[in-house]
């Protein structure tokens, strides 16, 4: 048996791993990590060791704030199930997703590429909608909205033949799936762009809503004395094979909650110009107040996938 009995039973040429103080925690753990054969593996393990052994010191972290710690991330797992990610939730909450979305996306999100969350509504199989074809389809009372999109690349060139997936929460702030009150897949639609890269479609003006906080990320809210509400927005999935999936939200401009959004989704590319209109509206027989929405969309070049639905 190769072992180095000097050692206590280590591998020949490999560092003893008994430790002397708390000072060599962390470089034993990262020589026992050296040898992964997966480089990026490796190197993001390395990397996380570091900074959670720094963390540790840097706050003094106590035994029964580990412990605490470790119930939070527990209770995060048992609190995700087929229709509700606690743990997404919780990165959300943080604005880590909302760090990982802009550092892969369109320059660091500063440009007119603007990605942002999937957010947990996303469904796969949306109905498909004609342009001019309306996304509301059960009573759903709210001012009537006029959205009218256009996607190109970042020449300015429009993008035809762009499957454009829309979703929203209705008026009351409640997607669909949520509400026994609506039909299902109400304030769904699946686009097709036209030869000038545009879609076009009826719904209702978004409202905004709070995130679930009947979990531990609602205790951690109410720890740091933070609302749980998101601004009203729009979501839309663009996808076309040769460009890269664009997944982003369109917020009402004049949302209360537009500064200060509990997930910290918002980037200035991604507030929209949500007009008032005047006179009669597009389509006959709308009462009351109504919106219109214009909004251009950019892709970038790349690889074409959709992410995995995280409800059905």
């Amino acid at each position: 048996m190769n072992v180095d009995t000097a050692t206590g039973g280590a591998e020949i040429g490999q560092r003893s791993h008994i430790i002397e103080d708390q000072d060599a925690v962390t470089d034993v753990v990262l020589d026992a990590m050296s040898r992964t054969p997966n480089e990026r593996l490796n190197e993001i393990m390395a990397a996380f060791v570091r900074h959670m052994h720094a963390f540790a010191r840097e706050v003094k972290l106590t035994e029964e704030e580990f412990e605490f710690g470790v119930d939070f991330l527990n209770r995060i797992g048992q609190a995700t199930h087929e229709a509700h990610n606690e743990g997404i939730l919780f990165s959300d909450a943080i604005g880590f997703s909302t760090l990982v979305c802009l550092l892969n996306n369109g320059q660091n999100g500063a440009t007119e590429t603007a990605a942002a969350l999937l957010g947990p509504f996303w469904r796969l199989h949306s109905p498909a909608t004609e342009n001019g074809g309306s996304i509301v389809r059960s009573d759903t009372p709210g001012s009537a909205l006029f959205a009218n999109c256009r996607i190109t690349d970042p020449d300015g060139k429009p993008l035809a033949n762009v499957e454009v997936d829309v979703w929203q929460a209705s008026p009351v702030g409640l997607y669909e799936n949520q509400d026994p009150d609506q039909a299902d897949m109400n304030l769904r639609g699946k686009f097709r762009s036209d030869v000038d890269g545009r879609i076009w479609f009826r719904s209702v003006k978004p409202a905004g809503y709070p995130v679930p906080t009947d979990g531990p990320v609602g205790e951690l809210l109410r720890a740091q004395l933070r609302h749980p509400y998101r601004p009203a927005h729009l979501h839309f999935l663009c996808y076309k094979p040769g460009y890269k999936t664009l997944i982003t939200q369109v917020f009402v401009d004049e949302d209360r909650h537009l500064k200060s959004d509990v997930v910290f989704g918002v980037t200035r590319h991604l507030v929209g110009d949500f007009q008032q209109g005047s006179g009669p509206a597009p389509t006959p027989g709308v009462e009351g107040p109504w919106f219109r929405l214009t909004y251009d969309f950019v892709m970038e070049p790349g690889k074409a996938k959709l992410p995995k639905p995280p409800i059905r």
